[in-house]
């Protein structure tokens, strides 16, 4: 996939949503006996973390619902048409060959504002990767179609998309997961000292972390209209 030039959430937007890379980098990687939730008694208790290769699933802020107008230029709610939300975002995760393939399934439910006849209505969303919190690596748009019957006021349809990461990459370096996983007891030197003070671990980290993001593709002006409402 490439990369176009469409609008999307600025790296601000994005690293300000859900998904923060500085929440994220506080992950730590650990064996895979171990599980999330499980304590751990090296250090007198603990909780263990587990961290992935798989990218992780999101949906932007201001990207999760679509309002149409009719006339188009309104932004009367006289005007409002349809309107649109994605919703049961879902992601599963395998391997295939030398990289890691995220599939998202998503929902996207629909209302308009009169019955009449049967109608159509097919609405862009962008399906994407972004590595290290900001940077854009992938990008692929989709469509999805709302049917609306004779008479009917709803809609809602399934969809799913797809993007593969390489393994490797998503991998963090053996010398890096070593310092994050190396026990450490109190009394020691350097037992209070957090591994991600050290701007090359949180580099190689944030390098190693990959979102799938899902979202409606929209103008500035529908964008601004989400923000601002």
């Amino acid at each position: 996939m490439n990369a176009p030039a469409a609008h999307f959430p600025s790296p601000s937007r994005i690293v300000a949503l859900k998904l923060r890379l500085a929440a994220l980098a506080a992950v730590i990687m650990l064996s895979a006996c171990r599980h999330t939730g499980d304590l751990t008694s090296e250090n007198g208790g603990g909780v263990y973390a587990v961290r992935g290769d798989c990218p992780i699933l999101g949906l932007p802020a201001e990207t999760g619902d679509i309002t149409l107008f009719n006339p188009p230029e309104s932004r009367d709610s006289r005007a409002i048409d349809v309107t649109a939300t994605i919703s049961n975002l879902r992601s599963s995760c395998s391997d295939v060959g030398d990289d890691v393939v995220s599939t998202a399934t998503f929902t996207v439910v629909g209302l308009r504002r009169d019955p009449g006849p049967a109608r159509q209505v097919v609405l862009p969303y962008f399906d994407t990767v972004v590595q290290g919190g900001s940077r854009v690596v992938a990008k692929q748009i989709g469509q999805v179609a709302l049917d609306f019957p004779a008479g009917g006021l709803h809609a809602s349809t399934r969809a799913q998309a797809t993007v593969r990461v390489n393994r490797s990459v998503a991998s963090l370096p053996e010398n890096v997961r070593q310092m994050l996983t190396r026990p450490r007891k109190a009394g020691e030197a350097d037992a209070a000292v957090d591994p991600l003070s050290d701007p090359s671990v949180r580099s190689e980290v944030a390098n190693s972390t990959f979102e799938h993001l899902i979202g409606f593709q929209m103008s500035e002006d529908q964008l601004r209209y989400n923000a601002t409402r």
